[in-house]
């Protein structure tokens, strides 16, 4: 990027003094090691206790012990992609009524009858589990789950759960975290959710964006800063500095639900009066409080950001961390652009067919306003491109319509959509082969909204911000920074009103209705009987992934599997199917040998395996399964559908130099699989088809152990070798659910949940 561009990562932390001057830690020493400043500690362990984060956990914490937290959450959210499989495992557990506030949004029904459940059928169960256990339901094209979330539920010092990876309300003073359903699962069987202490980075902001410049152009340049060298992996990023009071609400929102792409763990912001008109405006002002770190904090790293300094930003395909100023890339296209692009770069200018601004980043008020003031009196052209807007929630797109901006865009050309967050993900607004689509939603990864190398269909999506997508529109699709566009963006006041809520919304929270019954449709299957942890595992190497980073689209593709969310089993048959169509034969090869030797046969094949991995493993104690390795997989998405597909095809556990993220992890725990880190030195004996062997797997996970010993034996069965395997710090309740096979299992066994 630019020499201009400034984004500097302090590693050795720094002091923020007051909220506004930030000195860093390697330069507050003298030659003595004493403060060279009178007015700051030299205890950056006290000092680290002033952070808005540690506040708000302290205060939600119930394990009573620094070293672990143990956390309960004010609210609850799923969509409906993830709710059914919940509710699912909730049933297998035992529940009688949900315990916290559960809000079920209906914002990803996607892809109507095609291949699998009718949405309908979802919708329908969705609501009578909300009547039946005293939830609340948000009926289709009312809003995306987050903009509900926004409107009406965070808060200044809360904290809460979704089951998708773009739980973040930092703006809005609220710890927001993404996790896959079985953390949702514990908190409404009245559990809490395990982690250590997050490290906590500042985001400190100085300076005002240009005009034309948005959230996600600010947003994607910290991307690209902070993501490749995992600069904030499973930290909380804390924004601070004075640059915060030249941004609306709606600007920090824009940028900090985008935060999820850094791989941390959430993020918080300092609030202001504009946050507590925010709240006001939605009928909530007794939710504000105002949330400053203490005179003196210590934050252990540092993202300082000058938004003077930002352009207009693009990330190309396939990652949001794939970013360049507009202007870079225009003038550099040839040496930057991949070959399947280069063709449309054309009169000095890449060329576009598709814009999309909309979802939970995207379809925002102000973003909407400016695409719509941008393109007054303007069109987009009757050629290839064309432009669609979906406002994130029924009162935004009451406000735009009351105010003339839906009426702007649609006489430029543009079409108007409900709620909806499909694009996001490939279940709407799917590019034609070869096309490039630019897009202010949430990701453009591969394999996701509408790339399927595998069959020959290759489009390309970008993401951009709005202002330059309604330029680039305005321009027929040639890529286009809303900074050489005219001044504009009159500010336009926005009205919030709930009354589409109050008629539509059902709200059943410590209401449940215990005679209701659940509505299940014919493609609505529940979890089959899963089995504890063998004694000792053989399993085979289904699936080798050496690509730097693997994320969940690429484990469990999105888009039309989506239709087979609610029937697990069928679900299964795509895991990997994009990435590694071989996969799914192979595991249930694997399965099939499990039946076998249950059913006391033990074929020629096994015998020799077997007799390769010695005595520890005879086939009385023996449980037959598979693996997959990848190099670090897990990023991006918290559906939790990445395991438990692995799961439903006899999937034991995951072999991984590292993990994306968190959130999978846990995925992987909560469905009884075993998350194995990998010495990089091991991994050229890893072979796909071949076994690996894990004696004594059960007394070595009852017992605490870390290390783990294993055997890889070559898939032709010529070759063993001893490793050395590591599993990460697991609590012990982590290691009992492991042990008893997946999380509802734990529960359902456990007398430790006795509702």
């Amino acid at each position: 990027m630019g020499e201009h561009f400034v984004i500097r990562l302090i590693k050795d932390g720094a002091y923020l003094l007051k909220g506004n001057v930030l000195i860093e830690y390697a330069g507050s020493l003298n030659g003595n090691g004493a403060s060279s400043r009178g007015d700051m500690p030299l205890d950056r362990n006290k000092a680290a206790e002033g952070t808005i984060c540690g506040k708000i956990i302290a205060s939600h914490n119930e394990a009573g012990d620094g070293d672990s937290l143990n956390l309960r959450f004010d609210s609850l959210v799923s969509h409906d992609i993830s709710y059914v499989g919940i509710i699912q495992t909730l049933l297998a557990s035992g529940l009688k009524e949900f315990s916290v506030p559960y809000v079920l949004t209906n914002c990803h029904n996607s892809l109507c009858a095609v291949g699998g459940t009718i949405n309908e059928d979802d919708h329908f169960f969705g609501l009578s589990a909300a009547k039946k256990f005293g939830g609340e339901y948000v009926p289709v094209h009312m809003a995306v789950i987050h903009q509900y979330m926004r409107e009406m539920y965070a808060g200044c010092g809360k904290m809460i759960l979704g089951s998708d990876s773009h739980t973040r309300y930092g703006a809005l003073g609220t710890l927001g975290v993404g996790e896959g359903g079985p953390e949702l699962v514990k908190q409404l069987l009245g559990k809490r959710y395990s982690m250590s202490p997050p490290e906590v980075a500042a985001v400190y902001l100085e300076g005002a964006p240009a005009p034309g410049v948005g959230p996600m152009d600010v947003a994607l340049a910290i991307i690209g800063a902070v993501f490749k060298n995992d600069f904030v992996k499973n930290s909380v990023m804390e924004f601070v500095g004075p640059g915060i009071s030249n941004l609306s609400v709606d600007f920090r929102i824009g940028i900090d639900v985008m935060m999820t792409e850094t791989a941390c763990w959430s993020s918080i912001w300092r609030t202001d009066g504009k946050v507590k008109d925010y709240l006001a405006i939605h009928g909530r002002h007794q939710d504000y409080k105002p949330l400053e770190p203490a005179e003196t904090t210590y934050y252990s790293k540092v993202v300082a950001v000058d938004l003077s300094s930002v352009k207009p930003m693009i990330a190309l395909p396939f990652h949001p961390s794939n970013v360049y100023e507009i202007d870079e890339l225009n003038a550099g296209a040839p040496d930057i652009l991949e070959p399947g692009l280069k063709s449309k770069f054309r009169n000095g200018r890449l060329r576009a067919e598709h814009g999309v601004i909309g979802g939970c980043a995207g379809g925002s008020f102000e973003n909407i306003i400016a695409a719509s003031q941008i393109l007054e009196d303007r069109g987009t052209g009757n050629d290839k491109f064309r432009l669609s807007v979906y406002p994130a929630s029924q009162p935004i797109n009451i406000a735009l319509s009351r105010n003339g901006s839906l009426e702007r865009l649609m006489l430029s050309g543009a079409t108007i959509h409900t709620a909806f967050c499909g694009p996001c993900f490939g279940a709407g607004e799917t590019p034609a082969n070869g096309s490039l689509s630019i897009r202010h939603n949430t990701r453009n990864f591969p394999n996701r909204e509408g790339s399927r190398p595998e069959d020959g269909q290759m489009s390309y999506v970008a993401l951009m911000d709005a202002r330059s997508i309604a330029s680039t529109a305005a321009n027929g699709g040639a890529l286009t920074p809303a900074t050489d566009m005219p001044p504009i963006l009159r500010e336009t006041p926005y009205l919030f009103d709930r009354s589409i809520y109050e008629k539509r919304v059902y709200r059943g929270f410590r209401n449940p209705i215990a005679e209701e019954e659940l509505i299940f449709g014919p493609n609505i299957k529940p979890w089959p009987k899963i089995d504890p942890l063998p004694a000792n595992c053989l399993l085979l190497i289904a699936s080798v992934i050496n690509d730097p980073v693997t994320p969940t689209d690429d484990l469990i593709p999105s888009g039309e599997t989506s239709s087979m969310r609610s029937n697990p089993l069928k679900l299964a048959e795509h895991t990997l199917s994009r990435k590694d169509p071989g996969y799914v034969k192979r595991a249930k090869y694997a399965r099939n040998l499990e039946a076998d030797r249950m059913n006391g046969k033990i074929p020629p094949e096994l015998s020799k395996i077997l007799s390769y991995a010695g005595s520890a493993t005879v086939p009385e104690t023996i449980g037959i399964g598979s693996v997959i390795f990848a190099v670090k997989p897990g990023d991006g998405s918290a559906r939790e559908q990445a395991a438990s597909s692995q799961k439903m095809l006899g999937g034991m556990a995951n072999l991984a130099l590292a993990y994306a993220t968190k959130r999978y992890c846990d995925n992987l725990i909560n469905w009884g699989m075993l998350p194995i880190i990998v010495d990089p030195a091991i991994q050229p004996l890893i072979e796909l088809e071949g076994w690996l062997c894990l004696p004594d797997i059960r007394s070595a996970l009852e017992d605490g152990k870390e290390e783990i010993h294993a055997l890889l034996i070559s898939a032709d069965g010529t070759k063993k070798n001893s490793a050395s395997l590591k599993l990460p710090p697991l609590s012990r309740e982590e290691r009992d659910i492991i042990l008893s096979g997946c999380l509802m299992n734990y529960y359902a066994r456990s007398d430790k949940y006795g509702q």
